[in-house]
């Protein structure tokens, strides 16, 4: 009997660090020790019942650490979704915060989803009403009725909404700025409101096409005659709403400067256009640090000259260039000091032509078909080794 003590305490110590378990526990461990612990209960013919409860109590010690243990690898992790997602929520494969939640429920984390207007604060304590998320039938599903928590209590915050950035987005993102360092939030809230996706490009001078951001008509028709050929696009949008090729035969140059700019009135950004636009624009995936090596080229869809129609059709395999390549070295300690971890760069010619920070699409599905991975789990444990990295936990290898 003292043998299996023995064993029962190797067995337990052979269970690897808290900071590490980043799967779900194999507990055929625990039967295992009970199967030998019954074994050598029949075999040695224990004489009493209190030699048998002392083992079971090393048993029930191996039990606990590993109960523990895979509770403190749990992490709570809360996705600020769109409105529309919520309104229709269940696994559509088109959806990048989908593929998220569905990753983090099948690590079995605590998932919980909010909206931009469920955030909430008493005085300097930020909170939200949200809703828990779990598998059911192969499918996403969420509670019906919300609870209070604190944004405090997550180890990860993704605060990944729609564009437009207007004010309901602001306000969300003030309320998350007071969430304590140790919850790491993706993207920065301070980042979302200071480095709008349109002009962040010019902090990176030599990776850009030539533009300007105005919304001043002579401005902008000297920018036009000068190049010839001109992409005018608002500085607050996505899917491609509201942009405009012009060039300068154009019969309608006057119409459509000023209905980009709402009669002069908001700027707009407006850059040279790039031949390599005919054959769609690349999306780069930036993770905390990296850029993938996976990518895909969005195409035009119908009599349109940019892509704004999200199907296998219109996604089409591509692959870094070696000027794509050197991209991340440019971008990734500038990403870090801003507080940018997630981001979807537009690519054509190898210039960057937009930063997506709010809600970037890195395009899961089409991307597991075309390059036959899991690109979810790719991400996830990117993601992962970060936040341990900047807690100070081993690193998930795996």
């Amino acid at each position: 009997m003292y043998l299996l003590w023995a064993n029962a305490i190797f067995l337990i110590e052979q269970i690897p660090p808290c900071s590490i378990l980043n799967t779900p526990i194999d507990l055929s461990l625990f039967a295992t020790v009970s199967f030998i612990s019954s074994a050598e209960m029949n075999n040695a013919q224990l004489e009493s019942q209190t030699e048998f409860l002392k083992g079971q109590f090393f048993i029930k010690l191996l039990y606990t650490k590993i109960i523990i243990c895979y509770n403190r690898n749990m992490k709570n992790i809360l996705i600020v979704i769109d409105d529309i997602e919520y309104k229709y929520f269940e696994f559509n494969k088109l959806v990048t915060n989908f593929w998220f939640i569905w990753e983090y429920l099948r690590r079995e984390n605590n998932v919980y989803i909010t909206l931009k207007n469920k955030l909430y604060q008493k005085r300097n304590i930020p909170y939200t009403l949200c809703f828990k998320t779990f598998i059911e039938n192969n499918n996403i599903k969420k509670d019906l009725n919300p609870k209070s928590k604190n944004l405090n209590d997550f180890d990860i915050i993704f605060f990944r909404p729609d564009p437009p950035v207007d004010i309901d987005y602001i306000n969300a993102s003030y309320i998350l700025s007071y969430t304590d360092k140790k919850t790491v939030i993706m993207n920065s809230p301070k980042a979302i409101r200071e480095k709008n996706e349109k002009l962040y490009i010019n902090e990176f001078q030599k990776l850009i096409p030539d533009n300007i951001i105005s919304s001043d008509e002579k401005i902008i028709k000297e920018f036009l005659f000068d190049k010839k050929e001109i992409i005018i696009k608002p500085t607050n949008r996505c899917f491609g709403s509201g942009v405009f090729y012009l060039n300068d035969k154009d019969k309608n140059i006057n119409t459509i400067i000023q209905t980009a700019t709402n009669n002069y009135k908001t700027a707009v950004m407006v850059q040279e256009y790039l031949p390599g636009i005919q054959n769609g624009d690349k999306r780069l995936i930036y993770v905390c640090g990296e850029v993938l090596e996976y990518c895909v080229n969005k195409v035009a869809t119908n009599n349109d000259f940019k892509f704004n129609e999200h199907n296998k059709n219109t996604l089409k395999f591509a692959s870094l260039s070696d000027k794509e390549k050197l991209i991340e070295n440019y971008i990734k300690d500038k990403f870090e000091n801003d507080g940018i971890y997630l981001a979807g760069l537009d690519v054509i010619d190898g210039k960057i032509i937009e930063i997506n920070i709010t809600s970037p699409c890195f395009f899961i599905n089409e991307i597991n078909e075309i390059f036959n991975i899991n690109l979810e789990k790719i991400i996830v444990d990117k993601i992962e080794n970060y936040v341990n990295s900047k807690k100070g936990l081993v690193l998930n290898t795996v």
